[in-house]
Order: C-alpha cells, then sequence, then structure tokens
C-alpha cells in the first residue's frame, strides 16, 4: 500500500526545512534506513532515512523547496498503485502538473523531453521560468529531469551553461553552438545569418576552479559573523595559564579513570567545566546584550563551537554550571557527536548563554574568536606550548596554554571582562581545589 513521506519536525522550534538534495529519484527502490533525501534549517543539515520499504512513486518536491513540517514530499509503494489521494487537486504554481500520474518508463528517464500544456505551453516550474527569463534561455532546447516532464531550475542552468542564451526573435531557428554577441552573450538574429561557434574551453582552464552554491547553514554563519562584527564594539583579551595540573589530572584519569568510575575526561572537558563553574561569579560574561537591556542568566547554558562537515554549529549544554566534571563531559561529547552527524535537534542549537571555541588541537597559539549574538562573550581556547616562567622563585620550562576571551564592550568594560580571565586561569591552574567546590 502506498504511503506518503512528510517532512520531519526537526525540532519544536522550526516551521518548515529546505531539501538540499533528493538521494533517491522517481522510480527507484528504496529500503528502511536508506538515505531518502538532506534537508536543512536555518541551523543545521539533516540526512533523512527512509523508514519504508519500495519504490519511490512520486516526488512533490524539488531541491530548493522550502516545505513546511509535517506535509507530503514524496510517496513510496509498489510500482503501478494509485497515487491520486496524496496529489493535491487545488494546485500551486509550485506543484503544478503532478496529478497526471507518469508511466513506468517516464519514472525511469533522466531525461525527458518537455511536455506542453494544453494551451501549448511547456511545462515549467515558476523557479525554472524565473531563471530561464533573466538568462533569456530557450525553453524549447531544454531536457526536463522533473516530475512528468517538467521543466525545473536545474535543467535551466544546465541549458545556460551549455550556451542556449538566446532572444525570443532567434528562438525559433536557434540549433545551438553559436557564440552570441547580445548582451551577456546571448545569441541573436543577426548571429544567425553570421554564425560563429563557441570556442571550446580547455581542460586546463575547466580545472582551475570550482563553484559551489551556498547552503543555508552558510549563508547564515556568514550573516550572523558579519553581523557580530558590524553592529558590536568587540575587543580581544589575551591570557595564559600553567597548565601542568589539568594534564597531570588528565594522565591520571587515562590510567586510572575506568576503575574509578571516571569517563575519558578531555583537556576541553576541564576547560568547559571551569569556565561553567566560574561564570557563576561573573554575570556580565553570562548575558545576552538586547539593545536596550542587558539579560543577566541564573544558569550557564553552555555554546560549545563544534567543526562539522556541512559548517560551524554551536549546540548548547543548558545548566553547565550544575553538573559534575562526569556528566559535562558525557554532555559535551553526546552534543558534538550529533553535530557531526547531522542529527542534533535545532532545540539545542539555541539560548546558550556564552560560547566556547577550541581551536588547540589545530595548533594555533592565539586568535580572535568572533562574538554568537547576542551573547555578550567567547572564550577560545588555545594550543599548549613550552615557555619560560618563574615558578616558586626559580625560572622554569612549563605547559602553558593560552585563553583569547572576546567580549562585548557595549555591555561590560575591560576589567569585569579581564576579572573573568583571570579568575578562569587560576582554577585551571588549581584545578583540583575547583573539584573539590
Amino acid at each position: 500500500m502506498a504511503k506518503a513521506v512528510i517532512m520531519p519536525r526537526q525540532g519544536q522550534s522550526v516551521e518548515s526545512c529546505i531539501i538540499t538534495q533528493w538521494h533517491k529519484n522517481e522510480g527507484d527502490s528504496v529500503s528502511k534506513g536508506e538515505i531518502l533525501f538532506t534537508c536543512e534549517t536555518d541551523k543545521a543539515s539533516f540526512d533523512v532515512e527512509s523508514e519504508l520499504n519500495g519504490t519511490v512513486l512520486v516526488l512533490l518536491a524539488e531541491e530548493g523547496d522550502d516545505v513546511p513540517c509535517l506535509d507530503n514530499i514524496c510517496v513510496i509503494g509498489e510500482e503501478g498503485e494509485d497515487i491520486s489521494e496524496f496529489i493535491k487537486t487545488d494546485e500551486s504554481p509550485q506543484k503544478e502538473d503532478k496529478a497526471k500520474e507518469p508511466d513506468k518508463a517516464e519514472l525511469k528517464a533522466v531525461e525527458i523531453v518537455p511536455e506542453k500544456s494544453e494551451k501549448g505551453e511547456y511545462k515549467v516550474s515558476p523557479r525554472a521560468r524565473n531563471a530561464a527569463q533573466k538568462q533569456n534561455v530557450d525553453l524549447s532546447k531544454a531536457a526536463a529531469s522533473g516530475p512528468y516532464g517538467r521543466i525545473i531550475e536545474r535543467d535551466i542552468q544546465k541549458l545556460a551553461a551549455e550556451g542556449y542564451k538566446v532572444t525570443k526573435a532567434a528562438a525559433e531557428s536557434y540549433a545551438g553552438g553559436l557564440q552570441g554577441t547580445g548582451i551577456a552573450g546571448t545569441v541573436t538574429t543577426k548571429d544567425l545569418k553570421n554564425p560563429v561557434l563557441t570556442p571550446q574551453k580547455s581542460a586546463a582552464l575547466e580545472s582551475e576552479y570550482t563553484d559551489e552554491k551556498l547552503s543555508n547553514v552558510r549563508k547564515v554563519i556568514a550573516k550572523s559573523m558579519h553581523t557580530s562584527l558590524s553592529e558590536m564594539a568587540q575587543l580581544t583579551l589575551n591570557a595564559s595559564f600553567n597548565a601542568a595540573e589539568i594534564m597531570e589530572f588528565r594522565k591520571s584519569v587515562k590510567s586510572s579513570g575506568e576503575a574509578l568510575g571516571i569517563g575519558n575526561i578531555t583537556l576541553n572537558d576541564m576547560i568547559l567545566f571551569a569556565a561553567a563553574k566560574t561564570l557563576k561569579n561573573h554575570s556580565a560574561c553570562n548575558a545576552h546584550y538586547l539593545g536596550d537591556k542587558i539579560r543577566y542568566f541564573r544558569n550557564v547554558n553552555l555554546g560549545v563551537a563544534v567543526d562539522t562537515d556541512r559548517g560551524l554549529l554551536v549546540p548548547t549544554i543548558f545548566n553547565a554550571d550544575s553538573m559534575t566534571l562526569n556528566e559535562l563531559s558525557l554532555a559535551a561529547k553526546g552534543i558534538i557527536d550529533k553535530a557531526k552527524t547531522g542529527s542534533i535537534s535545532p532545540d539545542l542549537l539555541t539560548d546558550g548563554t556564552i560560547t566556547v571555541t577550541n581551536l588547540g588541537a589545530l595548533g594555533v597559539e592565539s586568535f580572535t574568536p568572533v562574538i554568537n549574538p547576542p551573547q555578550t562573550c567567547i572564550l577560545g581556547v588555545c594550543a599548549i606550548t613550552e615557555k619560560v616562567r618563574m615558578i616558586n622563585g626559580e625560572v622554569s620550562v612549563c605547559p602553558v596554554m593560552g585563553l583569547s576571551l572576546t567580549f562585548d564592550h557595549r555591555a561590560l568594560d575591560g576589567a569585569p571582562a579581564a576579572r573573568f580571565l583571570n579568575e578562569l586561569c587560576k582554577a585551571l591552574e588549581n584545578f583540583s581545589l575547583l573539584l573539590g567546590k
């Protein structure tokens, strides 16, 4: 029995998702657990697995469509099954021409000759028609790859890349392959009378670069970071501390942690733990700047910057200040893993009160992290280096870790930010005492 697949709700705050890639086409067989499509919100990207076995009978949305959560996006069943109940009768422009069910040959075709409607017009999606008008592309030359012989946007882009840009007057007799002399290389009637073949690009030239369309996640990151730097008064303070004690603690945990019932505590876990505990004494660093007011938080919701294949994500450890070191370590590993695999809920990517970003593993000794609005601070964690320091009146070489704190000078002054950074360094140098609090 044919069943509809709906756009899942990726968190309570998400109203719709954009389909970025279909991993299955119409007519393809699909098994339960296989990736069906990839979608993204304004914060993260997700691979959605099929919960059904069968054949993809129809795709009800295209790549690039912004689909409301819980709406039908495709139908899975057995070949030949009736799918009319899943097709909207009052078709919107985005769903036009979906009611006619194709035969099996159409389902399996990679490129279909575009069909015409009863009015003699080609079946074209609104996005494709708009792209064709902007680029002066001849629709009659398109190889339709959309459902039911429908021309979609990618067909227009392919056509434009092949040189099928032509004026309306020249469209009927144009066969392609000419070098246009019109605006933006458009082929005109003059070019038809005096044809000049389009020169072929060399393989070397084509391999010099690749263009990749920005994902929705990348666009959001770009907008947020630009807004952060253009609208905030940001200043970065740099400090360092003797990392000998946290390195010794890490060593002891690795050797006897399992016997003590302690998980794999990392240096990053210890930084997060110390920051969460120290922030309780520095409310201005654990706050949101909201234009006409500052919101101070009683608890620490610790944002952890995570590098993923889809871009930078900042999941949140809620109430981190109330956790033990072991609890915080488990929570951090859990959200980091979910962020990297694309299975994290968007609800866990909001409401952080401060962010910690760690580039120490990449050998960075100092940097200027950019604040994640509307937070007032972001803490950068740097690499451990060997430096000369005075210890108990003697010159010694010791492991030193750097910390970079960027703060919003609109929300707090340099002295309060420096006090937090100074106290954090002391807490990390005396980590065993911090554990006893």
